[in-house]
């Protein structure tokens, strides 16, 4: 259940990222959903793999390079789901961003953190 849950909320905020940054588009909400899918995806396999290989550059730069890999990786997802567009990398860029911190809102709002009992 919270697992449905939490691709909802990640559906959502795709659908809100592509009405506030210009550049990212959704065709509607059964794409959102399909590209909330494939971006956890693409993020638990090939993103995964390459944050561990640029993990020196990630250092470096203070971590701010995540912020380019997540663009890459929602660039990917881009290209897999139909109706989901992002059109060039900075679009991108600023949508990984916006998509963090809003996945973030709409989780701490929907699933507070349980208190111990």
């Amino acid at each position: 259940m919270r697992l449905l849950l939490h691709w909802i909320l990640s559906a959502v905020a795709v659908w809100i990222v592509a009405h506030i940054v210009p550049g990212i588009s959704v065709s509607g909400p059964m794409a959102a959903l399909i590209a909330a899918l494939v971006i956890g995806l693409v993020n638990a396999t090939l993103g995964l793999l390459l944050k561990i290989i640029t993990f020196p550059l990630t250092i470096l730069t203070l971590g701010l390079f995540w912020f380019v890999i997540n663009a890459l990786m929602l660039e990917l997802a881009a290209a897999l789901v139909n109706g989901f567009y992002v059109r060039g990398f900075i679009p991108a860029l600023i949508g990984a961003v916006m998509l963090s911190l809003v996945s973030s809102v709409l989780q701490w709002l929907v699933m507070p953190n349980r208190k111990p009992s």
